[in-house]
Formats: C-alpha cells, structure tokens, sequence
C-alpha cells in the first residue's frame, strides 16, 4: 500500500534546513526537545546512561572530548552518530565502528488480521529487555521506553514484537526497536508497528525517522517498502575510556 497522500505532502513540507538538525541527531534532541534529560554541559551532552547511552559534543575539538570523557565513568559506553568518521584521541578505546543509514518519511498503514497492538508501560520491561536481547535491535536499556511511547504485539501472553520512539531532535521522532522474535516473522508484525507507531508521531504534528546499520540489507528493503528513504549515511562510534 503507497503512503496517504496527506503524509507524502507532510513529507515534502520538510525543509533542507530542518533536516539539518538530522545530520547530528543526538546533540539536536539534547538542545531542543529532549533537552531536560541532557547531562554534561556546553561542550558535552549525554543521555542518562540507564536510558541509552547516546552522547555528542559541540565539536571535535579535545577540549569537548575531554568534556565527554569527564561525563565517563568506570566502563562506560557512550555513542555518537555523526556524519563523518570520528578520529578518536588518546584515553578511549573503541568498541564499535560502523556505519547506518538514516532513513525519513512516512511508513504506510498496515494492518494485522491476528493480532492486538498494545501500548506497552513500565511493567513490561523485563519482557522489553529479553526481547531486545534475543533480537538485539540495537540498545536498549532499564529506563529506554520513558523516551517515548513503545508499542508491541503479544501472543499467548508473550511479548514478540515491539517498536518504540527514542530521539526528538527538533520536529522530528526517532522509531527505535523495531524487533520481531524469531518464531514470529513473516506474519507483518515490523510493518504494523512501525505504521502504528510512525500515525502516533504524525498526530503530534512531528515527523518519523530512523537508522538501520548499513549492512542490514533487509531491514533497509522494509523500511522502503514502506515508503521511507534514505536520508544520508552516518558513523556510529562507540567507545569508552582506556584505563
């Protein structure tokens, strides 16, 4: 099914300019909509660890990298997204290094014929947490679904689809989590959540967005099959302190 009309014309009311904030997701959620859970300070800004552990800086400079590694403690992780390679000083040590895709538009309406979609809360953690670590869809963590409203599917009691929201830079609403459990693929559970969760955003006037790892071919194919595209490649860097 194509997307509606009235989402293709939402899609084409989105400036080159507002997509800019898009090119550093993580630094333009933490100074305009998710700016009341920053951490760090003017050079450097994170996410509660126990939320995600997103960070960015104002620049590349050493004095916000130093800025970063004081918001560090013990072992640590934090991650960037940015739109070139990160060239990491002294006193880190990398633990990942890839490159995603940063995908934007309006998934299309898709239904399902035997199963709920649900609103999830925080009594379905424990279930959210061994989903993710069965899929592993990317991080999640004790306190991720506070950033936004997370949807999933369960069958028999069991938890085996979910999508959520996670960065809020500016106009825009990252979809996150996007997980189906093994047993449970081919019955269009990934396409419903994301349409469910992508009209939840648009109803708030804002616009859906996500990433996928560059070499998740089939993830890629999906989100285009359901009329998204790709925006621009980003670096993901994870790393912590050495020492």
């Amino acid at each position: 099914m194509p997307p509606s009309s009235s989402a293709s014309t939402r899609s084409r009311a989105v400036s080159d300019s507002d997509e800019a904030l898009l090119d550093r997701p993580i630094w333009s959620a933490l100074t305009t909509s998710q700016k009341h859970l920053a951490e760090g300070g003017p050079r450097a800004l994170r996410y509660p660890v126990d939320m995600t552990p997103f960070a960015d800086m104002a620049d590349m400079s050493a004095a916000s990298f130093a800025a970063l590694r004081d918001l560090l403690s013990g072992s640590q992780v934090a991650a960037l997204f940015t739109p070139e390679p990160v060239e990491m000083p002294a006193g880190f040590k990398v633990v990942l290094a890839e490159t995603g895709e940063q995908m934007i538009g309006s998934p299309a309406d898709s239904s399902l014929r035997d199963a709920e979609i649900v609103r999830l809360s925080a009594a379905d953690v424990p279930a959210m947490m061994a989903l993710t670590d069965l899929t592993k869809p990317g991080p999640f963590a004790l306190r991720t679904h506070e950033l936004g409203t997370f949807l999933g599917i369960r069958v028999g009691g069991e938890l085996v689809a979910m999508t959520g929201e996670r960065m809020k830079p500016g106009r825009f609403v990252e979809m996150t989590a996007v997980c189906v459990h093994p047993d449970y693929r081919g019955r269009g559970y990934a396409q419903a959540l994301l349409a469910a969760v992508a009209r939840r955003i648009e109803a708030r006037g804002k616009i859906p967005f996500l990433h996928v790892f560059s070499g998740n071919a089939s993830a890629i194919a999906l989100y285009q099959r359901q009329g998204m595209r790709i925006r621009r490649r980003l670096y993901v860097t994870a790393f912590m302190k050495e020492g």
